[in-house]
């Protein structure tokens, strides 16, 4: 039986399994199963170079972001919208067969956005080149979830449930749980708070069925069985999405307002240009792109070209805009002088650890050279001889 028909054997057995309190320990290890099976499922095969599936795209610019959703809801005319770059787009599905990315041009920044072929129920298993094209959302910044207004909620769902089958979390954070393997000493188990979705056996049949017998967990809030699994396997990618309704031309006032209003959601109309500077400003702020202007001493800032810095992608410390400049740089700092909404007062000396906002000046005070053998009367160094047979003898005075 191949991975596939046991994942769905599985699925069967949890759906005709009652859920209370006497079949929650089975359910979880049935959950257990399915996710080792899913990331099996996942891995290159053997005897292979490594190299997963995915297109060949360059990371480039100061963002990544990813437009996934069905067939024919309009990705190709959004990117070349949004971008100026030309993506194939007819009235037929699969249109677009490969990867193709534009550059936005937003708020000084160049935001990679990429146009990826439609996904259809069961790409999670590699249906319809569904695994390459969640390879590359996996290495996005954003991901866009291209929907159309005029169809049923479902396909959010669908879409929803393929991404997470293949380890993408969309909108949430990492569970509070510490997890460290160790090679003696059983399982630890401990929690700072009263737990209502585990408890001590669930956790070591759970750990059990990874082969798991030496292990520390902590929980610091109250997960759920598959926040522990998540934690376990250790492979999850954590990653924000907005919700884009296309075609709202053709519905009702009443069900746009109702799309507009559900949350991480922007609805908008390709064909009539309607709402798309709303749907950049939203994914601005998802980003979290941070904008830093650097001052040289004694001039006026500039302005035309900032460091672009962002919590996912190292972070916005002045640490890290010191070494988005050049890694040798933070020996040489002595304090900045920060301008801008991070700052309690003009100019605010920060040290490394101080965190940026957007639109901030920064101006570096380096160390001074210390100058060799000390200062004034200090010095080291003469120009006399350095013994004292060597010095020149005084004449004797005239008496």
């Amino acid at each position: 039986m191949g991975i596939i028909e046991r994942i769905k054997e599985i699925e069967a057995e949890m759906a005709r399994t009652q859920k209370n309190k006497a079949t929650e320990y089975h359910l979880g290890q049935l959950k257990a199963k399915i996710a080792k099976l899913r990331t099996q499922l996942l891995e290159p095969p053997k005897g292979s170079s490594g190299g997963g599936d995915g297109f060949e795209v360059t990371k480039f610019g100061h963002g990544r972001v990813a437009l996934i959703g069905f067939p024919s809801v309009g990705k190709s005319t959004l990117l070349t919208m949004l971008t100026g770059t030309h993506s194939e787009a007819a009235s037929y599905e699969f249109t677009t067969l490969t990867c193709i990315p534009g550059i936005i041009h937003y708020n000084d920044t160049k935001i990679q956005l990429l146009d990826l072929p439609g996904i259809i129920e069961g790409a999670s298993e590699g249906k319809g080149r569904g695994r390459q094209v969640i390879a590359v959302a996996k290495s996005s910044d954003l991901v866009l979830m291209v929907l159309d207004a005029s169809k049923s909620e479902g396909h959010r769902q669908i879409l929803t449930k393929e991404l997470e089958a293949v380890g993408l979390r969309l909108n949430k954070r990492p569970p509070q749980i510490y997890f460290k393997k160790k090679k003696t000493g059983g399982i630890s188990f401990n929690s700072t708070l009263p737990l209502t979705h585990v408890d001590e056996k669930l956790c070591y049949q759970i750990l059990h069925e990874y082969k798991i017998h030496n292990a520390e967990v902590l929980f610091r809030e109250d997960a759920t069985v598959d926040d522990l699994i998540d934690v376990i396997e250790g492979n999850r990618k954590y990653i924000k999405c907005v919700y884009v309704y296309n075609k709202i031309d053709v519905i009702g006032i009443d069900d746009v307002d109702k799309l507009a209003r559900q949350p991480n959601s922007v609805v908008i109309s390709c064909n009539l240009k309607l709402n798309l500077d709303r749907l950049l400003s939203k994914m601005w702020e998802e980003m979290g792109l941070v904008r830093v202007y650097t001052k040289p001493q004694g001039q006026q800032p500039d302005f035309s070209d900032p460091v672009v810095l962002s919590a996912d992608r190292g972070g916005c410390s002045v640490e890290d805009f010191c070494n988005h400049i050049h890694r040798s740089l933070i020996k040489d700092v002595k304090y900045v002088l920060v301008w801008g909404s991070s700052a309690r007062h003009y100019p605010q000396h920060c040290g490394l650890g101080h965190s940026l906002q957007d639109e901030d000046v920064v101006q570096i005070v380096k160390k001074k050279e210390k100058e060799e053998g000390g200062r004034g009367r200090f010095k080291s160094h003469t120009t006399g001889p350095a013994r004292i047979s060597d010095r020149e003898k005084k004449a004797p005075l005239k008496t």
